[in-house]
Formats: structure tokens, sequence, C-alpha cells
């Protein structure tokens, strides 16, 4: 039998909207002892998952939802590995220009800077889009002065379950991850990334 991996915090969660339902997102940190931007990220990924559903200026409550639990166990046991697509990279010094020109070609939303394959930062739409609105000659700025920059890169791993990765998207508030693995001195190599639109496409994969 497969178990559903939820956190103490969120099996907490759960009873109390289950006792008190509805209850604001406020109102659960309150009983917990925690900020409501605390517990966003556990909220997101039981609602995503389907075990609650909210309604504006009402709160929280038990989903209805038939097959909520055989949703939850299939998420708990994929991998990232098993949805991850591949990573899209560029050199420190590639210009912000050409990054811009990558990020529309390859169709995504994040690029990985890399040198001699170790991941040195990671580079987002927001990123590009603060840079151009800069007025500078984006062609002479190169990437390595707007990426985001070990150690403040959020990442995971491949043998991650899927729901570990919606929860550091949703709490960094992120579009994308690296997929990484150790190489060597404490470096790191992308080896794929993976996104909102990853756990999206599995989430209707397996609702149907």
């Amino acid at each position: 039998m497969i178990h559903i991996k939820l956190s103490d915090r969120q099996n907490l969660i759960i009873e109390i909207i289950e006792k008190y339902q509805p209850i604001t997102g406020e109102s659960i940190a309150e009983k917990i002892g925690l900020t409501r931007a605390t517990l966003r990220p556990d909220l997101a990924v039981l609602s995503m998952c389907g075990l609650v559903d909210a309604k504006p200026k009402v709160g929280y409550y038990i989903s209805n939802k038939k097959n909520n639990k055989d949703i939850m166990e299939k998420l708990s046991v994929i991998k990232v590995l098993d949805v991850k697509s591949l990573p899209v990279n560029v050199s420190e010094n590639t210009s912000v220009y050409d990054a811009i020109v990558t990020i529309f070609l390859e169709n995504v939303g994040t690029l990985f800077v890399v040198d001699d394959e170790a991941l040195k930062g990671v580079i987002s739409r927001k990123d590009l889009l603060k840079a151009a609105m800069g007025g500078k000659d984006l062609t002479t700025i190169p990437v390595g002065v707007i990426m985001t920059r070990m150690p403040k890169i959020i990442y995971c791993n491949e043998d991650d379950s899927i729901i570990d990765a919606a929860e550091k998207i949703i709490e960094h508030e992120v579009d994308c991850i690296p997929v990484v693995t150790n190489i060597s001195n404490g470096k790191l190599k992308a080896l794929g990334r993976i996104s909102k639109t990853n756990i999206t496409k599995v989430l209707l994969e397996i609702s149907k």
C-alpha cells in the first residue's frame, strides 16, 4: 500500500481544517503559532493536490472531490527524475540581449549559468526584464551581473518527489528550479530543470 507522504505540519493543518472548517489561513496560522506566509507553501500544496479547497472571504475546508487521496498517493511517489526537462544553459559572459533571445527561442522561463559544467547562477525572466528596464545597452551587459548566484540558488535532486519540488517553487516564488547533482569540491551540475509547467502536466495526467 502507498502511504501519503505529508509532513507533520501538513497533517496538523488538515486536522485543524477538519475541526474548524471553513477557516481562514490567518486563523490556521494563529492556531499553529506561525505566520500566514510560513504556511502558504503547505496550504498551496494541499490545495494543489485536491485535499483542501478554499473560497475567497470564507476560508479553507476539506475537499469533497473524489479520488483526491489516490491523486496524492500517485504524486507522493513520482520523482523529479521522472518529469524533469532538459536544462538550458548559458555562460557567465553571455550578454543580457543574447539571454533574452535564448529565452524566447527555447521557450523557457529560466536559464542556468554554467562554467565547466558547474552551476554558477540562475537567470529568470524577471531578472531580464529588470535589466531591460534599466535603459542600458543590453548587448554589453553580461548575465553574470544580474544572475542569482550560489548559495542563494534554490534547487532539488533527482530523487526528490515532485511534491518536494513544488513546495520549494511555491515557498520561494520562482517559476523553475534546477535539478542538480554534486560533481566535486561542493560544486553542483545542473542535470535538468523542473518548473510549474512540469508539475501541472503531471497533475493533468494523473487526474485523468
